[in-house]
């Protein structure tokens, strides 16, 4: 074929392609046309998705994952230090605007002391089946949402917890850090507020983590006025139960403490904090690892230590010598390998926030991580989460090739912002509110550090999908929620916001 001749079957060639693009495009837009006035709006039942949404950040495993060396590269998380002097960061529940991950960064490794190796409760329930992923359509998008100041501008010493008593007074309680409980009662937007409780003469405060950590009222406390409180001396953790006052039930007795367990923490850092009532009437009790970095003394796997748990404990009764008795179905109840019965679930790094989803029954807890990932778990009776064999999806002692038989990796999971140090996840709750429809049965929760919020979809049958929110709040301690389950924000430097719907 001449020069000419193939010049001009290029350009025949050529319009046939524009026309059949122009059909194409004209088809497509017909169709777009017929859908998006029919599509039905996102139901409020979780979507789930085979991938996370790339902008989370995050991952999600599902059941048990190849665990993954992260100096080969896996997860695209960073292992090296966050901050100029080789630190990462560390979560609420300190007084630091910048407070430090005390520690090695991953690659410098991170020993573990010598502990019992754990035997598996009798019925120890192995490495979950990954679920099915689903076909139903993702949200549209996330749901438009904004934080406003909760109390007309009042502010408070380091909010660390808001709870509510559950006794239908419509009364909050905000957990001050230092050592004081306030009370709120009245309007909601400009209540009156008091002090229902100042133990700031027995609480130690110092070294950022320590102090007044967590606050749960009894199921019947209308009755009988008991509540629970976390708090810490110098280098010990305590437990103890207190009564309002029954001539003024808007103030408790300081005199009243009963104190239902003390333990040793080795360090300073990671003392969990978080106190809640389940379904069941037991009282659960969260605890970090006993702190430093890395978990040097192996608590987190130790079954003889209370600390790297979750704890279950019935306050009604009394055991022996103990002002607090044995549920009988612990997963460790009766063992005679002097394996600690209160605990519940193990192997956890600094559980600083769990919260019960009421429901469901489901406890949500988020577990700080060291440098490489924060992790959002499901916690069962008597499993294993991991630390400090692995942080979250990625080995941790060893580096690589750990052995994840038996253990259970979170439904959810994200590094630091740009792969690095500087996350510290806040636990928050499962929205059960009527005021914002779109986040009914989500869990919200943030990053205390760079001030991210996601909600997570996960309704057990398929993998968790988390979507970030378009507002940002750095150094959200805690979240809480009224009696009416709507959802409140702690932030440290003083502030309670409310988060509510943006238009």
């Amino acid at each position: 074929m001449t020069g000419m001749g193939r010049n001009a079957e290029k350009k025949r060639k050529t319009q046939l392609l524009v026309l059949a693009g122009v059909a194409l495009t004209l088809m497509l837009a017909a169709c777009s046309g017929q859908r998006s006035g029919t599509e039905p709006a996102p139901s409020d039942t979780p979507a789930v998705s085979a991938e996370p949404p790339a902008q989370t950040g995050g991952t999600a495993p599902v059941g048990v994952p190849q665990a993954t060396d992260p100096a080969g590269g896996g997860s695209g998380a960073g292992s090296g230090p966050g901050q100029p002097d080789g630190n990462a960061s560390e979560p609420p529940g300190i007084a630091s605007p910048s407070p430090g991950r005390e520690g090695a960064s991953r690659e410098g490794g991170a020993s573990r002391g010598e502990s019992p190796q754990p035997a598996s409760p009798s019925a120890s329930p192995g490495p979950s089946e990954p679920p099915p992923a689903s076909a139903e359509p993702a949200p549209s998008g996330p749901p438009r949402l904004r934080l406003v100041d909760a109390f007309g501008g009042m502010t408070f010493t380091k909010p660390v917890a808001l709870v509510h008593a559950g006794d239908g007074s419509g009364r909050l309680f905000v957990v001050e850090q230092p050592g004081r409980i306030v009370m709120l009662s009245g309007a909601s937007g400009h209540p009156e507020r008091s002090v229902f409780l100042d133990i700031r003469d027995r609480v130690y405060d110092r070294g950022w983590e320590q102090g007044l950590l967590g606050l749960a009222f009894h199921p019947d406390f209308e009755r009988n006025g008991y509540f629970y409180i976390n708090y810490t001396t110098q280098r010990t953790t305590v437990i103890a139960r207190y009564r309002a006052d029954p001539a003024n039930p808007d103030r408790a007795d300081p005199d009243s403490e009963l104190i239902l367990l003390e333990f040793d923490q080795p360090y300073q850092n990671h003392n969990g904090g978080q106190l809640a009532f389940g379904a069941d009437g037991y009282l659960y009790i969260a605890t970090g690892d006993g702190g430093s970095a890395g978990d040097p003394q192996g608590n987190g796997q130790n079954l003889k230590t209370l600390l790297g748990k979750i704890l279950r404990i019935d306050v009604d009764r009394q055991s022996g010598s103990l002002n607090y008795a044995i549920p009988p179905d612990n997963p460790f109840a009766g063992n005679r390998d002097g394996y600690r019965e209160e605990i519940y679930a193990y192997g956890l790094r600094n559980p600083w926030r769990f919260s019960f989803d009421p429901a469901t029954g489901r406890l949500w807890a988020a577990d700080v991580g060291q440098n490489a990932m924060e992790e959002i778990d499901i916690i069962e009776k008597g499993r294993n989460y991991g630390w400090n064999v692995m942080e979250g999806s990625l080995c941790f002692n060893p580096r690589s090739g750990c052995r994840q038989d038996g253990l259970t990796l979170p439904v959810w999971e994200y590094p630091p912002l740009g792969g690095r140090g500087g996350a510290s996840v806040t636990g928050g709750y499962v929205y059960r509110g009527k005021e914002i429809p779109e986040l009914q049965g989500k869990y919200v929760f943030a990053d205390y550090m760079d001030g991210r919020m996601w909600v997570l979809e996960y309704d057990g049958s398929g993998p968790a999908r988390a979507t970030e929110l378009d507002i940002r709040q750095q150094g959200i301690s805690s979240f809480g929620v009224d009696e009416n389950g709507e959802l409140y924000a702690c932030v440290l430097d003083g502030k309670i916001l409310r988060i509510v719907r943006a238009d």
